[in-house]
């Protein structure tokens, strides 16, 4: 899914303009009146950014900020203001916006933010995906396998992990190479970085 700039301002002027300013300069956008309006159409596989009026009418922009970080968006946010504060905004920046933007914003600083969290979103998007790929591969190595990638991870040399599983040190190579190809790991060193990354999304 391409990336898209969703507005949440409750001034109808407000997002026209700041569609009219994303839209020309080449980013998609998707606009609420309200926060709970986004809320309600939320998908989690929404890639972008999300650009946020701070205080609005019903839930303001820091209440759907957490509320989306419980449903696990991990959208980046940047967030507008007529009425910034430095508490807020410490809040803000404390639960992972972007960026925190006064009205009257400059042109430059806005486009600016947008471009970091899209970015972020980017290459976010590009390693849950790399590791959701590795999750995928031990799934699909046998019971076996997975005890031999296990020990193997761990820096036992092929007749320990024999003596470990009760079987020989040639079996041991067998499923040892039989496990690196199903991984697509070319060495034990990637092996181990691929290991640890499946283990940073547990």
């Amino acid at each position: 899914m391409d990336p898209i700039v969703t507005l949440v301002d409750d001034d109808e002027a407000v997002r026209d303009s700041l569609a009219l300013l994303l839209n020309f300069r080449g980013y998609r956008t998707r606009p609420f009146a309200s926060a709970e309006a986004c809320l309600e159409a939320w998908r989690p596989d929404w890639r972008g950014c999300l650009l946020l009026d701070l205080r609005m009418g019903g839930m303001d922009g820091l209440a759907l900020q957490q509320a989306l970080l419980q449903r696990g968006s991990t959208l980046p946010i940047v967030f507008l203001t007529g009425h910034g504060d430095l508490a807020h905004a410490r809040a803000a920046l404390k639960s992972g916006a972007v960026d925190f933007l006064e009205k009257p914003y400059e042109e430059a600083d806005l486009l600016n933010a947008v471009a970091e969290a899209i970015e972020r979103d980017t290459r976010e998007f590009a390693t849950h995906s790399q590791v959701a790929e590795i999750a995928t591969r031990i799934e699909r190595l046998s019971e076996r396998e997975k005890q031999v990638m296990q020990l193997v991870v761990v820096g036992k040399p092929n007749r320990e992990i024999a003596e470990d599983l009760g079987i020989s040190p040639r079996t041991v190579e067998v499923f040892k190479a039989r496990m690196m190809e199903k991984m697509q790991a070319r060495s034990v060193p990637e092996l181990v970085r691929m290991s640890m990354q499946a283990e940073g999304l547990k």
